[in-house]
């Protein structure tokens, strides 16, 4: 199994791609923890984890608190002394609205969850990283931050922020051999892209299987990408067959985006 005897920490795991994530790792032999605010929906996740034979913990998580997230790193490695894995997962879709309806309240929750959380958790957790020098570091971006996305400054900056963050701490933790990545998944099937579909049902006058059609028909497999294409990706690049990929940014879109 690709993870065999790693510890995998998924932050967001409680829903749709971070659910999948952990699901998938757990498959492959990872020993998960899982980390979010919904406690209730982690502890699902970790019974069918622990109902196939693997091993789960689950921690409740606000990533855009400091706190928080330094007592999940402490948490981690009092149970299994050591991160071998940090999939930063959690993100939220912020506000759909023209840049200049936007409030700066809704736009600051953006940032603190897309981009504070990850730079919070990867703070938290390299250090002992950098001690067993060694580990791998999956951030989970949007082709979001690479194209247009109407209605959607906030989350398309925060997504385009990650690029920077990964290609950069790539270079600062390579050093240590420690690779970090950027996974960028197009439209995924699931809750939040219907509600985008929604959103831009009624921005734009059009149904809403008028506007699924056309996102459907702008990729060449003329097909939304689902969690479990992107999960088999982040198992890829957690595992020792990633070995020499690092400061990547790996498009999951059928084909959407290709830069």
């Amino acid at each position: 199994m690709k993870l065999d005897r790693k510890v995998v920490v998924v932050t967001g795991a409680s829903q749709g791609i971070g659910r999948e994530i952990a699901l998938t790792c757990a498959q492959e032999g990872g020993s998960m923890v899982l980390a979010a605010r919904s406690v209730g929906a982690l502890e699902e996740v970790a019974s069918l984890i622990e109902a196939a034979g693997g091993q789960a913990q689950v921690v409740e998580t606000d990533v855009s608190n400091p706190d928080a997230v330094a007592s999940l790193a402490s948490q981690v490695l009092s149970r299994w002394g050591r991160i071998d894995v940090l999939v930063n997962n959690s993100g939220i879709g912020g506000p759909s609205a023209p840049l200049w309806e936007v409030q700066p309240a809704d736009w600051e929750q953006t940032f603190a969850v897309n981009v504070t959380g990850v730079f919070l958790c990867c703070q938290a957790m390299l250090p002992s990283m950098i001690e067993r020098r060694s580990g791998s570091i999956i951030n989970i971006g949007s082709i979001t931050g690479k194209r247009p996305l109407l209605n959607r400054t906030a989350y398309a900056a925060s997504k385009a922020a990650l690029i920077g963050l990964t290609r950069t701490l790539a270079v600062e933790a390579g050093p240590h051999h420690i690779r970090v990545n950027l996974v960028s998944p197009g439209f995924v099937e699931g809750e939040r892209i219907e509600w985008v579909f929604q959103q831009q049902s009624a921005q734009q006058d059009r149904p809403v299987a008028a506007v699924r059609s056309a996102a459907e028909q702008m990729t060449p497999l003329r097909r939304l990408v689902t969690a479990v294409d992107v999960a088999r990706t982040v198992a890829f690049l957690a595992s020792d067959e990633s070995a020499g990929i690092t400061g990547d940014d790996v498009n999951v879109t059928a084909g959407l985006v290709m830069y």
